[in-house]
């Protein structure tokens, strides 16, 4: 059933429609260095494949999987006797992430100098996965998951078209189809092979000589839909920062959702736990400190008993975070005094509040006028601790948000004592 034209090509229609830019440049033979992107079963290889037939170029093929550097330096030495003859050459390389560094290098002067026309195929996001040189002369072209209303089409079209069930009699309620395309969660080759499975597992009605595909046929092949992740792609990053966006905008459902996305997708869920610990203290910091020991909690506690059991302490921990006051003041104020540490000048620390530990220390002033706040019955002293060049800076602007209302009170206390107390005045 794999298409055979460009019309046949389910979904993609941003990219395929009339007058689009990708239909454009097949239907003239025209075709560019490319990369198509998108998740499995949406039509990358059946594009390339269609590109091959309508092209006067030479098509060749390589699979990363199983091609290396030396296969590729031959097939580029073919293409650049090609060129000298003025024939084109298009190279189309499924699966190119799993290219190494050197192996994508060994395109890159060809593709510079017109020897080939390379069309890359990837799952994963080629700002990461392909080389920024290589990538910089590659145009990406973003396929989509197909919808629920196109995998019923496609497989409405398996059932009449001859290439499929076409010369049978082979019926399924549109129920079961569409329960079918969910499962198939966008993948056309799940959709179909999961169709296969029912008809194969379905036999004939001898009376009526029609092969009658019931519920549980199909019920019984959908045990648990397919979740597109990888842990150390984009997706992972998707939702990961899914998770973080939706606690710090304290919508505790969503946030359930995609910890649960997370899993089930097989993440490491200690890699969860350190992303929870690091969000109590960015997003929630003084207004619920609380927040802080809950997440180190959970994380201890994913150490010890592992998933699948884990899995709840991650829920009370997502639960506390989306529900807890937000405050981001104490990550400005370190990103605000980081900024000047990394550039101002770098003051020497204040003579006071330096420790004099030797008798040549304490000749030139360390520690001199050191005042010790104990013995102050505010606990407070005028003594200069900030360097000189950086008098007056102030990082740390706590909110009105929970706790930190009680911080912030306590540090307009302490800037009204010092004004009280000013030397200078």
């Amino acid at each position: 059933m794999r298409p055979q034209t460009l019309d046949e090509v389910a979904g993609q229609t941003h990219l395929l429609g009339k007058g689009r830019a990708l239909r454009q440049l097949i239907e003239h033979d025209a075709v560019t260095s490319m990369i198509f992107w998108g998740p499995p079963g949406v039509g990358k290889t059946t594009l390339a494949r269609i590109i091959a037939k309508r092209t006067k170029a030479e098509f060749v093929t390589f699979s990363a999987v199983t091609s290396g550097i030396k296969e590729i330096k031959a097939v580029m030495q073919a293409a650049e006797v090609n060129r000298e003859q003025a024939v084109k050459t298009i190279v189309f390389v499924d699966e190119i992430h799993r290219f190494n560094k050197a192996q994508q290098d060994a395109f890159l002067p060809y593709v510079e100098r017109g020897s080939i026309t390379l069309i890359g195929a990837t799952t994963e996001n080629p700002s990461f996965e392909v080389n920024a040189a290589l990538l910089s002369r590659l145009r990406v072209f973003v396929l989509k998951p197909l919808t629920t209303a196109q995998l019923v089409q496609l497989l409405k079209r398996a059932l009449h078209d001859p290439r499929g069930y076409g010369s049978q009699k082979v019926a399924v309620a549109d129920t079961l189809l569409t329960q079918i395309a969910d499962f198939a969660n966008g993948d056309a080759r799940i959709a179909l092979n999961t169709l296969e499975m029912a008809v194969i597992n379905t036999p004939v009605d001898d009376a009526s000589d029609v092969l009658q595909v019931p519920a549980d046929a199909v019920l019984q092949l959908l045990s648990k839909k397919q979740l597109l992740y990888d842990k150390n792609g984009e997706e992972h990053y998707n939702l990961i920062s899914a998770l973080h966006k939706s606690m710090r905008n304290s919508d505790v459902d969503a946030a359930l959702y995609w910890l649960a996305r997370m899993l089930a997708g097989g993440e490491d869920p200690l890699y969860i736990a350190r992303r929870l610990v690091r969000f109590a203290s960015e997003d929630i910091g003084m207004a619920d400190s609380r927040a802080l020991e809950i997440t180190t909690s959970v994380f201890q506690a994913c150490q010890f008993i592992g998933m699948p059991e884990c899995a709840v302490h991650l829920a009370h921990a997502v639960v506390y975070l989306s529900l807890a006051p937000k405050s981001n003041a104490v990550y400005t104020a370190y990103e605000a005094a980081k900024k000047d540490a990394e550039t101002t000048r770098a003051d020497p620390v204040p003579l006071a509040i330096r420790n004099g530990v030797t008798h040549l220390m304490k000749d030139l002033g360390y520690g001199k006028a050191y005042q010790y706040a104990h013995d102050s019955a505010d606990k407070l002293t005028t003594m200069q601790t900030m360097p000189d060049n950086l008098r007056g800076h102030t990082y740390y602007h706590p909110t009105d948000s929970g706790s930190e209302a009680k911080v912030k009170a306590r540090l307009e206390q302490i800037a009204s004592w010092h004004q009280q107390h000013d030397p200078k005045k």
